[in-house]
């Protein structure tokens, strides 16, 4: 069992972010159905807790103790606000640079927030080293970000130096 554990979690971990880009797509076109970007998150924000109240119902969740959060560190609402940002920025930013320019762009910030959370040990996790192999693995990614998006600049460059 020991084995099948970490190719569990990796599987569900990748199936996380295969439906990523389908959010971004569904939560632009909300946005241009509504009018505007913000409403398209509120509206995710809201389906998303439609969708995992019934869950915690099912699943007998207890309610939680509200008071546990006073003594908690301010930084702990922070995943709110990242969420909107998150959102927000796909439903404007993905249309225009295509799901794979986005998503690509979109792991490269992650691995490099993450390498800092890792460095210094934020958000309670446990530090870790900045390696040269991380790194190595994080210029790749971003390596990849620019390869993505090479067509894309090359064009508008070209675009814009024709016109003078």
């Amino acid at each position: 069992m020991q084995f099948q554990a970490p190719f569990a979690l990796l599987g569900t971990a990748l199936l996380a972010g295969a439906v990523v880009p389908f959010q971004a797509g569904a939560n632009a076109a909300m946005g241009r159905a509504l009018g505007h970007p913000l409403w398209a998150t509120v509206v995710s924000l809201g389906v998303s807790m439609l969708c995992v109240i019934p869950v915690m119902l099912a699943m007998k969740v207890p309610f939680p103790s509200l008071g546990n959060l006073a003594g908690q560190p301010k930084w702990i609402w922070a995943g709110g606000l990242a969420g909107v940002i998150y959102i927000t920025a796909a439903i404007l930013v993905a249309p225009k640079l295509g799901a794979a320019g986005f998503m690509t762009a979109v792991i490269a910030g992650q691995l490099a927030a993450s390498l800092l959370v890792d460095a210094y040990g934020l958000m309670g996790f446990s530090a870790r080293d900045i390696s040269p192999s991380r790194l190595v693995g994080i210029l790749l990614v971003v390596a990849g970000v620019l390869l993505i998006q090479a067509g894309p600049f090359l064009r508008a460059s070209s675009a814009s130096g024709s016109g003078n």
